[in-house]
């Protein structure tokens, strides 16, 4: 940035005296800080990258006291971005303010198959930090391996499950599959049954793989518990409320079985926990039965949930869950989104595939599309039942679908703009807050309900130097 835009800048976090997710502030008024590798990691590893800015002490309001040596500090601070691993290259601004230097280092986001950016002192697993709101967090082993998982095209759905036998396995199923493969496929069709075992990936050197197990065993729980669904229905709208009688659940279940048992079951349970009105044609005199979701839109929430979770030894212990409480539904799956595909890009580019042997299965089994239009059909089927647009949330290992029952659930129990703060509790960005709102362009949501709050300083942008940022999200100030 040029001089005049760090000035901008500095007097902007002085008025609202606060760092945020791309704003990291340092004294540096008796010397260089020691421990930056912290906020040079995490920087690197997000997206748009961040900005280290020196001079300014937030322990004292935010006040300017200029830095010790902006030559020497320029110094201090590339000694320790080559520390970093892969290097870092800050680009640096220098400004006076009132008499006194500040010192700005841009640090830029790495490509991800670099990530993570690492202090090669403390080595990758404890040197790799993400940033979280104002924070430098380390990462989990999770959040590493992702990484790694992504940049070698890791295939954990087909990885050997030792302890699986092919005495576990539906013949029947598994010869109904192997038919479908076959079909059209003359090539394919005269291969022998081990062959054709090792090229579909239903075995692997001889063994089982994890695909296969969970499409095809009689129960693949025994070799992986968690590898299920939590299914629960709550009183009220947060998790805790309790009914009369003290009753914690309207519904609690533990949905197992192969996939094929695990998708039914989970739209039977919401099917079993949801309102049907009935509405009868007065014209017609027939029945019309309308729930409070569209069963087509829950049907694809918990495909792309079974097909895109992460299946690694990182995740197996974790369930997907289903959680029904009065106003929403949400389904939340472990792994977040996979490799670069972002929440704005969902269900309009296509992205690359966590599990592409299970998608192709699934495919196989007339189960899936596998083309991609699983979001697209998910927004359709909420429109057009009038219900606000899914709302898909991306965070440090999860990835949350939710589906509002009530068009005006926004106004139901607080204003417009108190729902809005309470939303943005965590970052949010322009596409969610639409979806949260139920309006369909979110240039105008943050046009009329954002942009007022900005000005009125209830709500901060995580990227304040680049408000048209693709990833800007927006936060309410603590």
């Amino acid at each position: 940035m040029q001089s005049k835009e760090l000035v901008e800048l500095v007097n902007k976090i002085k008025e609202l005296k606060s760092e945020s997710q791309t704003i990291e502030l340092k004294s540096a008024e008796l010397g260089c800080p020691k421990r930056l590798y912290d906020t040079l990691s995490s920087f690197s590893n997000q997206d748009d990258g961040g900005i280290i800015i020196f001079g300014i002490d937030e322990n004292n309001d935010y006040s300017i006291v200029g830095v010790y040596d902006a030559q020497d500090l320029q110094k201090q601070l590339n000694n320790q971005c080559k520390e970093m691993e892969p290097i870092v290259r800050p680009l640096i601004t220098i400004c006076e303010i009132d008499g006194k230097s500040i010192v700005s280092a841009e640090i830029p986001g790495i490509e991800i198959t670099n990530r993570p950016c690492y202090y090669k002192g403390k080595g990758k697993i404890k040197g790799s930090y993400i940033r979280s709101g104002e924070s430098d967090e380390p990462m989990t082993d999770y959040e590493i391996y992702s990484y790694e998982a992504y940049r070698q095209k890791y295939q954990d759905d087909v990885r050997i499950v030792e302890r699986a036998s092919t005495q576990t396995i539906d013949e029947d199923m598994l010869a109904q599959y192997k038919e479908m493969c076959k079909k059209d496929k003359p090539h394919l069709a005269r291969v022998a049954d081990e062959q054709f075992n090792e090229l579909m990936s239903i075995t692997k050197n001889g063994k089982l793989t994890l695909s296969s197990v969970l499409l095809f065993c009689v129960y693949p729980q025994a070799y992986f518990p968690q590898l299920s669904i939590i299914a629960t229905a709550v009183y009220g709208n947060e998790m805790g409320e309790l009914g009369e009688n003290g009753e914690r659940f309207l519904d609690n279940r533990r949905i197992e079985g192969n996939i094929i048992d695990m998708i039914d079951g989970a739209i039977q349970f919401v099917k079993n926990n949801m309102r049907i009105r009935t509405i009868i044609n007065p014209e017609t005199g027939k029945r019309n039965d309308k729930f409070d979701y569209p069963i087509t839109a829950v049907r694809e929430i918990i495909l792309n949930a079974i097909v895109h979770r992460d299946y690694s030894i990182h995740t197996e212990g974790m369930p997907i869950q289903l959680t029904m409480y009065n106003d929403r539904l949400e389904v939340k799956n472990p792994g977040g989104l996979y490799g670069r595909l972002t929440i704005d890009q969902l269900g309009k580019v296509q992205p690359d595939t966590r599990n592409p042997v299970l998608a192709t299965a699934m495919e196989t089994l007339n189960l899936t599309e596998n083309r991609y239009s699983g979001i697209p059909t998910i927004r359709t089927e909420m429109k057009n039942a009038g219900l606000p647009a899914p709302v898909f949330e991306n965070s440090r290992g999860t990835f949350t679908v939710t589906l509002y029952k009530n068009s005006d659930y926004v106004k139901n129990s607080m204003s417009t703009e108190e729902s809005l703060l309470e939303f943005c509790d965590i970052p949010r960005t322009r596409i969610e807050i639409a979806n949260f709102l139920g309006i369909s362009t979110p240039t105008y949501a943050i046009s009329k309900y954002i942009k007022p709050l900005i000005e009125s300083g209830k709500i901060e942008m995580t990227n304040s130097e680049r408000p048209n940022s693709p990833n800007q999200k927006y936060f309410t100030k603590a």
